[in-house]
């Protein structure tokens, strides 16, 4: 082959990496792609060893469960038992969007998604490369940000490949990502709901939704 083709086979080529990564998931692999905050480490959410791939190369505690995202509210019903008035606000307010809710988890769902209160993190992403790797997956997909436990998370397709290159074979460019925090974590839990996290969205916007009686304290 000559040099030229060479280069050429190494050359961005966005259809070509999206494949490849829908052949990584279903294979059970890793890849590292853009979400609407930072880059993520992706894998089948329903395929056990797939998650414990992903824990293996973040270097996360088991027993802190990682964020998953889904299509729709459809697929999101495949993982939830239900869907507390309170979430359902949240939901319409900033879904798809920066806002990771904590529901309780269908029994059927893989442990290591899980908190210690049998909850999941889920939410639906307004990243466009996101949104159609669910669609063509058809299933959930891990999104824990792509950076070793405590390393600053990545913002850049570059900034992935420095902590993955070797270990991930999969790599979709997403552009900068300019989140400064993450998603907003929170958890609903029985009339109010505990900010676990606060991220791209500001706490005082959920008040704004929900009314300050309606936060733990």
């Amino acid at each position: 082959m000559s040099k030229t083709k060479i280069e050429n086979s190494k050359a961005p080529n966005p259809i070509r990496d999206f494949e490849a990564a829908i052949d990584a998931l279903r294979r059970g692999d890793v890849i590292v792609f853009p979400t609407e905050t930072l880059y993520g480490l992706g894998a089948d959410a329903l395929n056990s060893e797939a998650v414990e791939k992903v824990f293996q190369l973040k270097g996360r505690d088991s027993r802190n469960p990682i964020p998953v995202l889904v299509a729709d509210p459809e697929m999101l019903r495949s993982l939830v038992s239900e869907i507390p008035p309170l979430a359902q606000k949240l939901m319409d307010r900033f879904w798809p969007g920066p806002l990771t809710l904590v529901l309780p988890a269908r029994e059927d769902v893989p442990k290591p998604l899980l908190n210690a209160s049998s909850g999941i993190a889920v939410r639906i992403s307004s990243q466009p490369i996101a949104t159609q790797l669910l669609k063509t997956l058809g299933r959930p997909l891990t999104a824990t940000s792509a950076n070793p436990s405590g390393k600053e998370p990545a913002r850049t397709l570059q900034e992935g490949k420095n902590y993955f290159s070797g270990k991930v074979n999969v790599f979709l460019d997403g552009g900068r990502l300019t989140s400064k925090s993450g998603s907003t974590v929170v958890e609903v839990v029985e009339a109010a709901i505990e900010i676990i996290r606060e991220g791209d969205i500001a706490a005082f916007e959920l008040r704004r939704v929900l009314g300050e009686g309606k936060f733990c304290q």
